[in-house]
């Protein structure tokens, strides 16, 4: 019998908002290869979707991204596979930027490594409270050197260089005293000033 597959990332159109989640709610959004793919295409669509005047970056679940599926990398963990992987994410922060639409990120649970770097990489970010950032890669014997990219342009070097040096989290109220996000509010707040934004 064959089952429906959920998309690995949703889209909800309204009021010329369109809503992307990543939606790998049971592993709490990690991104994998089919995951970079369709964001890749989600992101196509909306840059040709005069209609949309505003994109919103959301996670499925209780977490926004920690970032990429560390399982799939140590299963495929040569050369060839994590250059691609690594090349298509960048692609999609390039995408990011390139669409002509402001992105905003909608942030709840954790925003590790590539997570984080999604909400550099945004235009603007709004943060639940219980929001937490780290760029943990060297926690994992990975330097997060990608998303260091996008983080020192957000923070300041010295900010962004402790980030990357010693993984430690930062909370939401840290990460706005910071310049990471623009905004945050309480969890039950998040989706109101997501949309008064």
């Amino acid at each position: 019998l064959e089952t429906a597959v959920e998309p690995l990332v949703l889209r909800h159109d309204e009021g010329g908002i369109a809503t992307l989640t990543l939606n790998r709610p049971a592993q709490f959004n990690a991104i994998n290869g089919a995951m970079l793919d369709a964001m890749l295409a989600a992101l196509a669509a909306v840059e040709r979707d005069e209609a949309v005047r505003v994109v919103v970056l959301a996670g499925a679940g209780r977490a926004f991204c920690p970032g990429h599926d560390l399982k799939e990398m140590l299963a495929n963990s040569n050369r060839e596979f994590l250059a691609d992987l690594f090349r298509r994410c960048c692609d999609v922060m390039l995408a990011l930027r390139r669409i002509p639409q402001p992105v905003i990120a909608r942030v709840h649970g954790i925003a590790t490594a590539a997570g984080c770097q999604l909400v550099a990489a945004a235009d603007l970010a709004v943060a639940a409270a219980d929001a937490r950032f780290a760029t943990s890669g060297i926690n994992f014997g990975l330097f997060c050197a990608t998303p260091g990219v996008p983080v020192s342009r957000n923070v300041s070097p010295k900010r962004a260089f402790e980030m990357l040096m010693t993984g430690d989290f930062i909370d939401a109220a840290t990460a706005c005293d910071w310049g990471l996000v623009n905004r945050v509010v309480t969890p039950e707040r998040l989706d109101a000033e997501v949309a008064a934004l």
